[in-house]
């Protein structure tokens, strides 16, 4: 098996994002959900259309957004990714004929048995269940879960929580995708380029 894939979520800075770029990613994303610390405004989304992101692709975060405002959002970026973090079902999420990851938040095992219903998603995100919580937890969920998914059965986003201390574990699971948010800050939603340097480190060169 080859290293996971790696997305830095939650990017709202415009020099972060071409040092990500700069960096390789293989994703970056950008929250369009008014309630995180790390929503994209328009001012941020005008200046967008002048960045290459060469082999890095653009993922656009959205809780239960309408279909207007996740057409006119996501315009701005070429062949993005859509993530659906609310209560989107199947058909909500085909509707916009682009690849899409839809997040299931896990609390316990029965909650593993909700990606059953996105058979067409390109990948599954999983992260942590809390109480009337939309993504962006910054706590990891028990990963002693995944021990009986079918890691070939679906492209899988490790998400939650991950930081220099737990990545190791993390890279255990053998997920298609590391999803790194919370733990490359310094503060809610400034992402420090050191820290984010120091994981990638780990991940490239952990030796599966």
């Amino acid at each position: 098996m080859i290293n996971p894939k790696i997305k830095i979520c939650g990017i709202s800075d415009i020099d972060i994002l071409k040092q990500l770029i700069s960096l390789k990613l293989d994703y970056v994303g950008f929250i369009f959900y008014s309630k995180s610390p790390r929503f994209v405004d328009e001012v941020f989304l005008e200046k967008i259309q002048d960045i290459d992101f060469k082999d890095t692709r653009p993922v656009c975060v959205y809780v239960n957004a309408d279909e207007d405002f996740i057409y006119k959002t996501s315009s701005f970026f070429s062949n993005p990714i859509l993530q659906f973090h609310g209560e989107e079902d199947q058909n909500f999420c085909e509707t916009f004929g682009l690849d899409y990851w839809r997040a299931i938040r896990i609390k316990n095992a029965s909650d593993i048995k909700m990606i059953s219903q996105y058979s067409s998603a390109s990948a599954i995100l999983l992260e942590n269940h809390k109480d009337g919580v939309y993504g962006g937890t910054g706590e990891s969920f028990n990963w002693g879960l995944l021990k009986n998914i079918d890691n070939d059965s679906h492209n899988f986003v490790l998400s939650g929580g991950i930081n220099s201390q737990n990545v190791d574990n993390a890279l255990k699971t053998n997920s298609w995708c590391l999803d790194l948010n919370s733990g490359v800050e310094s503060q809610a939603g400034i992402k420090d380029i050191h820290l984010i340097k120091d994981i990638l480190k780990t991940i490239r060169n952990y030796d599966i």
